[in-house]
Parts: structure tokens; sequence; C-alpha cells
């Protein structure tokens, strides 16, 4: 099978899961919460993948259970380029102080066990989605300011940007017109890894039980739930576990066509050293 093949089947399961995730609901025989038979009953009788601990019909909850990964993910994503960002554009353009403080603190933040910074999270402001967004996002946010920083300093000491600070440009209107619009293809190459990266961590915060909350379905969460069951209904654990791992390998495989087609898969290596 050559590359691009692999690359097409990546690209269509990546789809069907985000089709399954986005528009599951629509299609799910049975509410995620509507009792229908006995715990870990097994595949038939009306239920393809058998049914879960509490007897609700595991088929219903995973089409019912991506969108809140899917969704604390991207927001959590999302909020760490934004922050990540703005860092390493003012670090990267400026130097000094404001490129020394904030980076040791980005170094300090990325040392952090990430488990261990959730765990502290969590009993700081409680479980909750708010923990799930403000501790992905704060974990990533270091690996998006180095990018973001290494990309912007290699930019800043080209001659259009000598042009317009010798205008008497501002600085702002320097980073938002001259040196973001050269810095997209590496943002682009790393957002790919960047989002695969938010859902496992929002999925190994919801199976710890420290984000969303039972009974709402959630792929992750249904693992936790349905793991003592696993030598009786399988599928209520492989099921969910199947959509976050294709999700995540589509989502990989696809970043990397993406690099590849813009020519900075290697130039966004050599930045994250």
């Amino acid at each position: 099978m050559t590359r691009s093949a692999g690359l097409r089947i990546w690209l269509a399961f990546g789809i069907f899961v985000l089709a399954i995730a986005l528009l599951g609901p629509f299609f799910a025989p049975h509410g995620p919460n509507d009792y229908t038979g006995g715990s870990f009953l097994g595949s038939g009788g009306g239920h393809l993948f058998g049914t879960d601990a509490d007897g609700r019909d595991v088929l219903s909850r995973v089409l019912w259970g991506g969108r809140s990964i899917i969704a604390l993910a991207t927001t959590a994503t999302v909020l760490a380029y934004v922050i990540g960002g703005a860092i390493g554009l003012l670090a990267g353009y400026r130097g000094g102080l404001v490129d020394g403080a904030p980076m040791r603190a980005m170094d300090l933040l990325l040392a952090f066990p990430t488990l261990l910074f959730v765990l502290l999270l969590a009993a700081g402001i409680g479980a909750g989605v708010t923990t799930i967004v403000i501790g992905v996002a704060a974990l990533n946010v270091p690996g998006v300011a180095r990018i973001v920083r290494a990309a912007t300093l290699d930019v800043s000491v080209r001659g259009f940007v000598e042009a317009a600070v010798a205008r008497g440009e501002r600085t702002s209107a320097i980073l938002r017109r001259e040196i973001l619009p050269n810095i997209v293809g590496p943002i682009v190459a790393d957002a790919g890894p960047r989002f695969t990266v938010s859902i496992l961590l929002v999925a190994a915060v919801n199976f710890l039980g420290l984000g969303i909350s039972p009974p709402k379905a959630d792929w992750a969460l249904m693992i936790s739930e349905n793991r003592e069951g696993i030598t009786i209904n399988a599928l209520s654990v492989l099921v969910p576990a199947l959509m976050i791992g294709i999700l995540t390998v589509s989502l990989n495989m696809l970043a990397d066509a993406i690099a590849a087609s813009l020519g900075t898969s290697i130039e966004v290596e050599s930045l994250r050293r």
C-alpha cells in the first residue's frame, strides 16, 4: 500500500468517527441514559453492542458520547494557541526580560508532571468541565509558546520586518501584519498533533473522573464505567476505546500530510527541540 493510499484510508476513518461524534445523536436508537435491559447484556436482542453496567444501550451512548470530547479538546486547544501564541510572539520579538521570564515559566510548566498538575487543579477548583479546559489548555501553552517564539525569532530578523520597524510602525501592527502571517505554516503543522494531545488529555481526565461526571455519555467515561465488566461484555469498553484510537491516529496522519504539503514538517520538528 502506498503512503497516499494509506493517508486516504485514515482520512476516511477520521471523517467517519467525526461524523459519528457530531451527528450520532440524531441516529441513536435510544437516549443516552435510557434503561433498556439488564447490565452487561451481550450483542443481540436489539442491542448491537449490548448494554453497559447500568443497562443502557452501548450503541446509543457511543453515538452520544463523542461530542463532549471533541468540543472540550477544541476549546482547550484554541485557548492554548491564544495564550501561548501571544506569549511566544512577544517573547520572540521583544527579547530581553519579555523573553526570559515568561519562557522560564513555560519551561517550568512543561516539566511539571501532567497527572499531578491535573490533580492539583481539580483539588483547587473542583472536578468538572472547567478543570478539563483550563488543565488541558495550560499543559499545551508551553509547547505552543516555544513553537511560536522560535518561528518569530526566525521571521523577526528578515528585511520586511526591519523595514516596518524603520517606518515607525507599532509593535502590535508588526506582530499582526508582518510576523503572524509568516509563521502560519509552523502553527498549522503543529496544530494537528497538538489537538491529538488535547483529545488524549481530555480522555484521561474524564477516565479519572475529574472532568465530565456520570450519567453523561462520554467515550472516555464509558471506558471507566464499564471496565469491571469487560470480561462479560467487552464491547462496552472496546467500542468507545476504538473510537478514541481511530480519531487520534487519523488526525495525526492527516496532520503529517498537511505538514508535508506545506513543507513545514522538518521545520516544526526542529522548532520543538
